[in-house]
């Protein structure tokens, strides 16, 4: 009897802790409906300030926590907290820190002008989730990004994790939307990402550092596209058909959830099966 594919998602925002949209939605729904399908999942998003603990009922995972990451020479506390959907049968992970998370907006301020530190915050929920499924002792087959804050995901698999075995044999899938975009980063946000296993050759694509330099940097290190949005910012597209890579194109997710959860689970079957 074969082992159930495992499928970890890396997900900026998810239904109901975070308003619905299409990226909370099928951050909600897609991984219900995989786990439906015989396969194991774990979900993980960041721990936005505006997120209500008590009404989610959100506790601290204490064997998770503890852990402290460096990011620009400062240690910052890591913290895992969980959360369960009961209809979905569904646990959702939270990535948290007080310095990064702790506020009333999600990525930007009042006047919705991007965090100044939103280079900072993504390394940070990145390195977080992976370093938190290593202490879970989960090996995913299939590690699905979505949302811009996980973009750095498919570069610290590929250049930091390549030889763990946790996640040696993972394969990445990257949905693509037209989020965070117009975001510009920090002069020295390429510095802030290196950790032994990454050097500056190769975030050569962060160069300006922006959102859009980052979804080529993520496109880069993936196995597979899924396009979220049904047009994509041009630019990206054309890095998309340079790469080569196996896209599965625009799906509607606002209608019936087994039509596009079918798609997806395909597609995740055909990545599987590229050598």
């Amino acid at each position: 009897m074969s082992e159930p594919t495992r499928v970890l998602y890396v997900s900026s925002e998810i239904f109901p802790y975070l308003p619905e949209s299409a990226i909370s939605r099928i951050g909600r729904y897609l991984p219900q409906g995989v786990q439906e399908r015989g396969c194991e999942i774990r979900s993980f998003m960041p721990r936005y300030g505006l997120i209500n603990e008590r009404r989610n009922q959100l506790h601290e995972v204490i064997r998770l926590s503890g852990m402290n990451i460096i990011i620009n020479d400062i240690d910052r506390p890591l913290i895992i907290k969980v959360s369960s959907i009961s209809s979905a049968r569904m646990q959702v992970y939270f990535i948290d820190n007080e310095d990064y998370f702790y506020r009333k907006y999600v990525y930007g301020d009042e006047k919705e002008e991007f965090f100044r530190d939103n280079d900072e915050r993504a390394v940070f929920f990145a390195r977080g989730v992976l370093e938190t499924v290593k202490k879970l002792r989960w090996k995913p087959d299939i590690i699905h990004c979505q949302g811009w804050i996980s973009h750095f995901v498919p570069l610290f698999i590929n250049k930091v994790y390549l030889d763990d075995p946790i996640f040696a044999e993972s394969k990445i899938i990257l949905s693509l939307y037209n989020e965070g975009l117009s975001q510009v980063f920090n002069e020295d946000t390429r510095s802030k990402v290196i950790v032994p296993g990454i050097k500056n050759r190769d975030m050569d694509i962060l160069n300006p550092a922006n959102g859009i330099n980052l979804a080529k940097l993520a496109i880069q290190y993936s196995n597979g596209i899924i396009f979220g949005d049904e047009i994509v910012e041009p630019e990206l597209k054309e890095a998309i058909d340079k790469s080569s890579l196996p896209t599965l194109n625009f799906i509607d997710t606002s209608g019936e959830i087994s039509t596009y959860v079918n798609e997806y689970t395909q597609f995740y079957d055909k990545i599987l099966a590229k050598k």
